[in-house]
Parts: structure tokens; sequence; C-alpha cells
């Protein structure tokens, strides 16, 4: 039901009206909201286009020059090894691998460039005493072990084959108590071992495979 609201003098406002007018301009509001959002979003856009085109560029600058300009295609760790073989064949062909420094002479391996200084000169006072780190023992031990352990497992699988099933069961059964010890062994060198030299230990089925195949 439309009212009149009557304001000083002889003004009057339709109610009706009021409310006509107000949602027209919150439409008006909304509308014009909405564009300028739709406005910021492919401003947005571009500027992450932008960005990643920016991206692509500086990675692009640290390919070797043999595969830059080739962002449409997957590069993978093989077509960069490819290109580093490449190079090297050619510089072997140019000769720039004759009359290098110290060509004829023997290596000079005292030190380790890579290797952490306090542990370099660790491991040479060692050697200098006949003495060796206790990962280099025990690398010994392991690999002597397993040797054994493998000739031992050879002999039972020989029983199996002639048909002595019964040995087979009993000697299977002191082969896999040995070869959870070796493993404990493994285990241990890996712990203290410097990086990048770790050792697999022995699955049982993996080595009857081994048996199996000759």
């Amino acid at each position: 039901m439309a009212t009149c609201l009557r304001l000083r003098g002889s003004l009057s406002i339709d109610s009706r009206a009021l409310f006509v007018s107000t949602a027209r301009f919150s439409s008006s509001s909304s509308s014009s909201s909405s564009s300028s959002s739709s406005g910021k979003s492919k401003t947005g856009k571009k500027l992450m286009d932008r960005l990643s085109a920016v991206i692509d560029a500086v990675h692009d600058r640290q390919l070797p020059p043999e595969l830059r300009g080739q962002r449409n295609s997957v590069r993978s760790e093989t077509d960069i090894i490819n290109v580093v073989e490449q190079r090297i064949w050619h510089s072997m062909e140019e000769g720039q691998f004759e009359n290098l420094p110290g060509k004829g002479k023997p290596l000079k391996l005292d030190t380790n460039l890579h290797a952490d200084p306090a542990e370099d000169t660790l491991y040479r006072i060692l050697s200098k005493n006949g003495c060796a780190p206790e990962w280099v023992e025990l690398n010994k031990e392991i690999r002597s072990k397993i040797s054994e352990w493998r000739m031992s497992l050879k002999k039972a699988w020989a029983t199996k084959c002639r048909g002595d099933h019964s040995e087979w069961v009993e000697s299977s059964e002191n082969l896999k108590l040995q070869l959870q010890e070796i493993n404990d062994k493994v285990f241990r060198y890996n712990l203290i071992v410097p990086f990048g030299r770790q050792m697999s230990g022995l699955k049982w089925d993996k080595e009857l495979g081994y048996l199996e195949e000759k």
C-alpha cells in the first residue's frame, strides 16, 4: 500500500515511487560493479600472461642455445645430455682436449675438492696411519659375508634340485637368518657411509630367482 510522506512546505513523496527509484539505482550500481570486476579480472589475466611470458623467457635463457626458443616443446634431461655430448665430441674433433696442463702426469688424488674439508683431512690422517674409516671396513665385511652366503645358498639349492627337500627346508631357514644379519649390517652401513655410496640389501626371492635362471 502506497503512503505519502509530507515534508516541510507542500512537498510530498510517494513511497512506491521512492522504492522503484531505489531499486533502479541499486540495479545500475550492481551492473557497474560487475562491469568493474570484469574489467579487473581481464586486467589481472593480462598481467598473469605477461608474468608467465617473463618467467618462460628467464627459463629459456638458462638453457643451452641449441634448446632455446622451443617453448611449445617438452624438454627433458636427455635433451640437455645430448647437447653436452655433442659439444664434447665437437671439442674432441677440434683438438681442444690436446696439450692440456698435466697431460701424461699422474693424477693427484690426495685431496677431494668435493668432500667436506674436515672429513677429507680426517681420512688422510687415517690413511697415513694404516687405518680406514668404519664404513670402509664394514663394506669389506658385508661383501665378504654376501659372497659366502651366496655360495651356501648355491649348495643348498643343489640339494633341492637333487630332490632332498628336507635338507633344503633346514638349510633355507638358516640362510634366511643369515640374510637378516647381513641386511642389518647393510642398514648400519648406509647410516654412516658418505652420501651416494649406499648399498642395497639382499632379498630372498630375488636371490632364488637368480638361481632359477641358471
